[in-house]
């Protein structure tokens, strides 16, 4: 086994050691599962889980970024099977050569089906679509008891399907899937954009309905103030059609052009993103963006992944990192979300990166996320005066509200208010302990919250 290494999610915070095997095959990660001592194993993909879900101190973690197969596409069913370890932009290139999409993607494209999976993502069009669960036709799961098992939401063990699909790697270690496909004519979209006023403004403009976009998301300025205060831009989209493409464009209509990513200084000082710098960084994205914009044409991987065009922005935030924040609400929930977003602006807590968007029908998953309302995300550095007390009352107003916050982002809540949140916690616990009655499977996060 190789040496300890130093294990953090995105938001680099709460780093711990863990052994760090690296698995090729279906056969390699049943071995290491064997292998787990005391602390346990678990899986991990590219590390963009913002908290702690994707580290286990003192155990054995399972990099299964390398897990190996063949792409296997069928156009007559329009479904792909995929090696878990494939990460989503090299499976978007290559259904695109197929004139092929993903119907749901996350805000990077720097994360492995399998982690994807595992953490039930959803994209800018859960409104419409879903999370990526409701797309995945089946999937083969190694288990600490040997089984390699397939399972669909409709054949195999249907409870430890969906136990699976948002069960942050706890159940068994997912090695290929297989996702429905959405036919394309093209590698772009048809960009609309709006900027608004004020939060009314943009959960109206958002509540609008789909109106021929599959694809809504709003940014909001959470620094603003008064009158001001929930002001953003709104973006939708659809996929654009060949005869939407300028004539450049129309000779190769599913060409991926390469994105050159800058990358962010390796290091950064602590206090650097504070709150003069997020406000005029707020202020000056605001008064760029147009009023109203129509039928803007955009590739279809800048606009879906618009953070993946810096390496390495995490580092920004500084040496002690930043926690994301993310939660839903239900529909007629509003004023806990005005509630939060009058909050950040009162105290200065400085945010670049606020991102909602509203949610649709969830998938059966007991531990996945998304319910039907809307959904804040935020980044915020860990070294703001009073984040700590300030999270913990958004956690209370989010329970009390009847939401819950993404355990995917998550890297601080406490076992007591997860629990509340996600009440079918002992349904799950019942599945995972028929598979890994031994309680192999643990992660930083589970500990923390007691899930195992």
């Amino acid at each position: 086994m190789s040496r300890p290494t130093l294990l953090t999610g995105w938001g680099r915070t709460s780093p711990t050691a863990a052994t760090v095997v690296r698995p090729r095959t279906v056969e390699q990660v049943a071995e290491a599962l064997t292998r787990a001592g005391p602390r346990g194993a678990l899986a991990r993909g590219l590390g963009r889980s913002y908290g702690d879900a994707a580290q286990s101190a003192g155990g054995l973690v399972l990099d299964c970024s390398s897990l190996t197969g063949p792409l296997r596409l069928d156009t007559e069913r329009d479904e792909i099977t995929a090696p878990a370890g494939i990460d989503l932009r090299r499976l978007t290139t290559y259904l695109l050569r197929h004139g092929r999409v993903l119907p749901v993607v996350p805000g990077t494209a720097h994360v492995t089906l399998g982690g994807a999976i595992a953490a039930d993502v959803h994209g800018k069009n859960h409104h419409v679509d879903s999370s990526l669960g409701a797309h995945v036709r089946s999937l083969t799961l190694a288990t600490p008891l040997g089984e390699l098992l397939e399972l669909g939401p409709d054949h195999g063990d249907v409870d430890l399907f969906h136990a699976t699909v948002g069960g942050m790697g706890l159940t068994g270690v997912i090695t290929s899937a297989t996702v429905a496909v959405r036919p394309v004519e093209t590698s772009h979209v048809m960009v609309d954009i709006d900027r608004t006023g004020d939060l009314d403004a943009t959960l109206e403009l958002m509540g609008d309905g789909p109106r021929g976009h599959r694809y809504t998301v709003g940014w909001i300025d959470l620094l603003a103030r008064g009158g001001d205060t929930g002001r953003g831009i709104v973006t939708r989209a659809r996929h654009a059609l060949r005869t939407d493409l300028p004539a450049p464009l129309r000779d190769e209509p599913w060409r991926v052009r390469p994105r050159s990513a800058p990358a962010a200084p390796r290091w950064a000082p602590s206090g650097l993103l504070n709150r003069w710098t997020a406000q005029a960084f707020n202020t000056a994205y605001y008064n760029a963006a147009p009023r109203r914009r129509r039928g803007r044409i955009r590739p279809l991987d800048a606009f879906h992944h618009p953070l993946d065009a810096v390496e390495g922005w995490n580092r920004l935030y500084g040496p002690r990192g930043f926690a994301q924040y993310q939660f839903v609400v239900p529909f007629g929930e509003e004023d806990t979300l005005r509630a939060v977003v009058e909050d950040l602006a009162r105290t200065g807590a400085p945010s670049f990166l606020a991102v909602l968007k509203r949610m649709g029908d969830p998938t059966p998953g007991p531990l996945s996320f998304p319910r039907p309302g809307w959904t804040l995300a935020m980044d915020l550095p860990v070294d703001h005066p009073g984040l700590a007390r300030l999270l913990r009352g958004f956690d209370e107003r989010v329970l009390a509200a009847g939401g819950r916050l993404y355990l995917a982002k998550d890297g601080r809540a406490s076992a007591e208010v997860v629990h509340a949140m996600y009440p079918e916690l002992p349904a799950w616990r019942k599945v995972r302990e028929r598979v890994d009655p031994g309680g192999v499977l643990v992660s930083d996060l589970a500990r923390r919250l007691e899930l195992v």
